[in-house]
C-alpha cells in the first residue's frame, strides 16, 4: 500500500510539473512578438511539444503574418525558417492526437502561410478532418470548407459530404458569417433545391442590423459562382456595402464593381459613393495593382479633371504593368470609349513582352480591345494573328475555336487558311447555336471581303454554311427542354439568326409553350424583346402565367415583361387585368427601384397608356429630379441617354395626355440641344417625296419637309388643307419654308408662332414608317410609333403614316401610282 501511494505521489507530481511546463510555454508561445521567437521557443523547449504546442505555434506565426499590411507581411521568410520544415514534420506526426478544431486551425494557419495546398502535412490533416467531419461544430465546419475552397477542391468527395452536413443542418445555422463561407465553398456541388434553401436563410440573416460588408461580398460571390441574379439578396448586400462606405478601400470597391458587373447589376448610389471616396483619394495608389483597380473602377465615372490625370498616371506607370493589368486598363478604355492615342500606343509597345503568358480568351479579348479602341500597330496585330492562329490549331473546344474564328474577322485583311476551313467543319457538330452564329457571321464576312485565297474557296464556303445551317436546324429540333433553349438563346443575336433560324426557334418556343413558368417567364420575354417577334400565342402564355404568379416574380422583372407587352403594342385577351395588376404590385414597391428605374418604368407604362398617379407623382417633384441629375453623372453614358430621353418622352406624355397633374413642360432646352447635335438630314426617299407632293398641291409652298411640332416631334411633311379641302399656302402665313434642295433642316421652332388656323382647316402630319415601326414579319405597329400618332392627333394633326411594305410593294412601283396613293392619302380615305 505504502509502495501503491508513492507511485500515486510520483505520478502526480510528475503530471502537474507537466501541467505547469505546458502552461507556460503555451503562454509564452501566445506572447511571442515575432516569428523567430516562435521558433526559438519551441527549439529551446527542452521537453517535447505536445500537439496542443504544435497547432499553437502555427497558429501564432499566421497571426502574427496577420497583424501585418499585406504588402509587408513575411510568409517566404517564414516557410523558408530553417525549423519550419522540421515543425511541420512534428506536426503530421501529431495530427490524430489534435483535437478537431485544433486540426482544422492548424490547416487553416498553414494555408494562410502559403503552404502548398498539397503538401504532405495539409493531406494528412485534411484527411484527419473528413474522418471527424460530423462531429465538427459549425464555425469549424466553415472554416475547413473555405479551407478546401482555397485548396480548389470544389468538386471533391470531401466537399459532397460537407454540402450533405449543411443541407442537414442548415436550419441550425444562425450566424450570417458562417453561412457566407460555407455557401461558397460548397457552391459546385449543390442541387437547384438546395442552392434556392440556401438563398433564403441567407436573406433571413442579412436582416440582422449590424452585418460585416465581407459577408454581403461573399454572397455576391456564391451568386455569382451558381450563376444568379437573384434581386432582392443584391439589393441587401447593396444596403450593406452604402452603410460600411467608410469601411471600404479600393480592393474591396473593385472586387464588388467586379462582381456586379458579372450579374448584370449595378447602383447609382453606390456608385456615387465610390467615386467620391475613389476621388478623394486618386493620387494615394502609387503600386501598379492598385492603380489598375483604380483605373478599372473609377474610370468610366470620373470626371474630366480626375480622369485627364488617371490616363496620364497610367502613361507613366505603363511599363510596369503585369500582362493582367494591361488587359483591365484595354478593357476600361473599351468601356469609357477612351481611344487616347498615347495611351493606346503605350499599352501596345508593353504588350508585346507579355503576349505569350496569355491563354487563348485572354488573347481573344485583348484582340477585341484593340480592334474597338481603332489601334493601328500592325507589328502587334501580326503577332496576335500568328499567335490566335496557333491556337485554332490545337483547340478541341468548340467554344474557344468559335471565339477565336470570331475575333480573326475583326482583324484587318486576315487572309484565311483552308486549314481554318477545315477546323470550323470538324466543330460544327458540337457547337451551340451561339458558336454558329458566330462561325457564320465570319464566314460572311470572309467570302464578302474576298479573304479566302485557295482554289474552289467561295463554293467550299456555300457548303460550310449550308453545313452551319443544318446543324442549326438539328440542335434546334432536339430542344426539349425550354430552360436549357433560353440559356442557349441568351448570347445568341446577328444577321445569320436572324434570317436563317429565327422561325424555327420560335415555332420550337410555341411548341414547348406548357413550359414557360414563373421561373423563366423573365427570360421568355428578353427573348422576345431582342429578336422584335409579335407571337400572340407566346405574348397571351406570359401575360396568363405573370398575372397567376404575380407575388412570386420579382418587381424589376415585371419591368421588362411590361416593356415587351409596351414597345410591341400587344394588348392580351385580358389586357386590363394584366396591367392592373402589374400597376399594382409595382406601386407597392416602389422602394425596389432606383431612381433612374423608375423613369424608364414610369416612360414603359406611359407608351401603353397608363400614368399611375402614386408613380407620376414620384417622379415630377423637384427632390427626385435632383437625385436623377446627381445619379445620372455616374451612369454609363449609353444608359445616361436612354434616361435621359425617356424623361423627356414622359414629362411630353404626361403634358399631352394628363394635365390633371399641372406637370409643366421643361424639355425644351434638352430637346433643342437634340435636334441641335443630331445628324438627320433631307434623304433622298424625303425630296422625291416632296416634289410629289408639291405636284399634287400645286407649289413647293404648300408642304414643309421635316418639321418640328410643338413638344418636339419631328414628322416627314407637313400641309394645311382649308374645309374645303384645298391646300393653304405658308407663305401666305408667313411660315418659313426648309430648303429642300439644300439639305438644310429647321431646328429651332421657338419663331414660328403656331397661329390659329381658319376655320374648318386640317393640319395634316405625312410620315413614313420605316421597318423598324413594325414588330418583325407583321404589319402591326409597335408602341413608340402609335404614341407618336396619338399624340400629334392630340396637337390637332390629322396623321397619315405610309408603311414601307405598303410604299415599296408592286401596286406602287411607278411614279403616277405614287401620286394617286398619296393624293387619296391627303383627299380621301386611305
Amino acid at each position: 500500500m505504502l509502495c501503491l501511494r508513492q507511485v500515486c505521489s510520483f505520478t502526480l507530481r510528475y503530471y502537474q510539473a507537466r501541467t505547469l511546463s505546458s502552461d507556460l510555454l503555451l503562454s509564452q508561445i501566445n506572447s511571442c512578438t515575432h516569428e523567430d521567437d516562435v521558433f526559438s521557443l519551441v527549439g529551446r523547449n527542452k521537453t517535447r511539444p505536445s500537439e496542443k504546442h504544435v497547432g499553437i505555434a502555427l497558429d501564432m506565426l499566421w497571426q502574427l503574418q496577420k497583424k501585418r499590411p499585406l504588402l509587408l507581411r513575411t510568409s517566404d521568410y517564414v516557410r523558408n525558417y530553417s525549423q519550419f520544415f522540421a515543425h511541420c514534420i512534428l506536426a503530421e506526426n501529431k495530427v490524430e492526437h489534435m483535437e478537431d478544431e485544433a486540426i482544422v486551425d492548424t490547416l487553416y494557419s498553414i494555408l494562410r502561410l502559403n503552404v502548398e495546398d498539397h503538401s504532405s502535412l495539409s493531406e494528412v490533416l485534411v484527411t484527419e478532418a473528413w474522418k471527424r467531419l460530423e462531429r465538427l461544430s459549425l464555425p469549424a465546419l466553415s472554416k475547413f470548407a473555405l479551407c478546401l475552397h482555397k485548396q480548389r477542391r470544389h468538386f471533391s468527395p470531401v466537399i459532397g459530404k460537407v454540402a450533405h452536413i449543411v443541407n442537414t443542418k442548415l436550419d441550425s445555422v444562425q450566424d450570417i458569417r458562417i453561412l457566407s463561407v460555407l455557401m461558397i465553398s460548397i457552391s459546385d456541388v449543390i442541387s437547384q433545391s438546395f442552392r434556392d434553401r440556401l438563398l433564403l436563410k441567407a436573406e433571413h440573416l442579412l436582416k440582422e442590423e449590424v452585418v460585416h460588408f465581407n459577408y454581403a461580398k461573399r454572397i455576391l460571390q456564391f451568386l455569382h459562382n451558381v450563376k444568379l441574379r437573384y434581386h432582392p439578396l443584391l439589393e441587401k448586400c447593396n444596403k450593406i456595402f452604402l452603410k460600411s462606405a467608410s469601411h471600404l478601400d479600393i480592393h474591396s470597391i473593385n472586387l464588388i464593381f467586379g462582381l456586379y458587373e458579372k450579374l448584370g447589376f449595378d447602383n447609382a448610389e453606390f456608385r456615387l459613393v465610390a467615386k467620391q471616396l475613389l476621388s478623394e483619394a486618386v493620387d494615394d495608389y502609387s503600386d501598379p495593382e492598385t492603380f489598375a483597380k483604380l483605373f478599372f473602377t473609377l474610370g468610366p465615372m470620373a470626371g474630366c479633371k480626375v480622369r485627364e490625370r488617371l490616363l496620364v498616371t497610367a502613361v507613366c506607370m505603363a511599363e510596369e504593368f503585369s500582362g493582367r493589368q494591361v488587359l483591365v486598363i484595354l478593357k476600361t478604355m473599351q468601356k469609357m470609349k477612351c481611344r487616347n492615342s498615347h495611351l493606346l500606343k503605350k499599352m501596345a509597345s508593353v504588350l508585346h513582352k507579355h503576349l505569350d503568358s496569355y491563354h487563348v480568351l485572354q488573347l481573344v479579348k485583348l484582340t477585341q480591345y484593340l480592334v474597338v479602341l481603332r489601334c493601328h500597330n500592325l507589328e502587334l496585330f501580326a503577332k496576335l494573328k500568328m499567335l490566335l492562329f496557333g491556337f485554332l490549331k490545337s483547340s478541341v473546344i468548340p467554344a474557344d475555336t468559335a471565339a477565336i474564328i470570331r475575333v480573326l474577322a475583326m482583324l484587318p485583311s486576315f487572309q484565311v487558311e483552308e486549314s481554318i476551313i477545315n477546323k470550323v467543319t470538324a466543330v460544327l457538330p458540337q457547337s451551340k447555336l451561339h458558336h454558329l452564329s458566330c462561325i457564320a457571321t465570319a464566314l460572311v464576312k470572309w467570302n464578302h471581303y474576298d479573304q479566302l485565297h485557295w482554289q474552289n474557296s467561295s463554293q467550299l464556303c456555300v457548303k460550310l454554311l449550308q453545313k452551319l445551317n443544318d446543324c442549326g436546324f438539328q440542335r434546334l429540333q432536339k430542344a426539349n427542354n425550354l430552360n436549357l433553349l433560353l440559356e442557349e438563346l441568351k448570347h445568341v443575336n446577328g444577321e445569320w439568326f436572324e434570317e436563317v433560324l429565327s422561325e424555327e426557334t420560335m415555332a420550337m418556343c410555341q411548341r414547348l409553350i406548357d413550359q414557360i413558368t414563373w421561373a423563366n417567364v423573365l427570360q421568355m420575354s428578353f427573348f422576345l424583346i431582342k429578336t422584335n417577334h409579335r407571337c400572340p400565342l407566346l405574348l397571351d402564355k406570359i401575360a396568363s402565367v405573370t398575372v397567376e404568379n404575380i407575388d412570386k416574380i420579382q418587381p424589376f422583372e415585371i419591368y421588362f415583361i411590361l416593356f415587351l407587352f409596351s414597345a410591341l403594342n400587344y394588348d392580351p385577351p385580358a389586357n386590363e387585368e394584366f396591367f392592373e395588376s402589374c400597376i399594382q404590385y409595382l406601386t407597392s414597391n416602389l422602394s425596389c427601384f432606383e431612381t433612374h428605374h423608375l423613369v424608364l418604368l414610369a416612360h414603359v407604362l406611359a407608351v401603353a397608356g397608363y400614368f399611375p398617379p402614386v408613380l407620376i407623382t414620384r417622379i415630377f417633384n423637384i427632390s427626385f429630379l435632383s437625385k436623377l441629375n446627381a445619379q445620372l453623372e455616374v451612369l454609363p453614358d449609353t444608359l445616361k441617354q436612354r434616361v435621359r430621353a425617356c424623361l423627356m418622352k414622359l414629362n411630353r406624355a404626361v403634358c399631352l395626355e394628363c394635365p390633371e397633374f399641372h406637370i409643366p413642360w421643361f424639355h425644351e432646352r434638352y430637346c433643342q440641344h437634340v435636334f441641335r447635335n443630331g445628324s438627320s438630314r433631307i434623304n433622298p426617299l424625303r425630296k422625291h417625296v416632296h416634289r410629289m407632293l408639291t405636284e399634287i398641291l400645286g407649289g413647293s409652298h404648300y408642304a414643309r419637309v421635316s418639321v418640328l411640332t410643338p413638344y418636339y416631334y419631328e414628322i416627314d411633311f407637313e400641309c394645311i388643307l382649308d374645309e374645303n379641302k384645298k391646300p393653304l399656302s405658308y407663305m401666305a402665313q408667313n411660315i418659313p419654308l426648309d430648303d429642300v434642295e439644300g439639305i438644310h433642316l429647321r431646328r429651332d421652332i421657338k419663331d414660328e408662332a403656331r397661329k390659329a388656323l381658319p376655320p374648318g382647316a386640317q393640319r395634316i402630319a405625312l410620315e413614313f414608317l420605316g421597318s423598324k415601326a413594325f414588330s418583325k414579319d407583321s404589319h402591326h405597329l409597335k408602341g413608340e410609333p402609335a404614341v407618336k400618332k396619338r399624340h400629334l392627333e392630340m396637337l390637332g394633326y390629322q396623321v397619315v403614316q405610309i408603311p414601307h411594305f405598303t410604299w415599296n410593294s408592286m401596286v406602287l412601283s411607278t411614279k403616277g401610282e405614287q401620286l394617286e396613293y398619296l393624293r387619296r392619302c391627303l383627299y380621301g380615305t386611305q
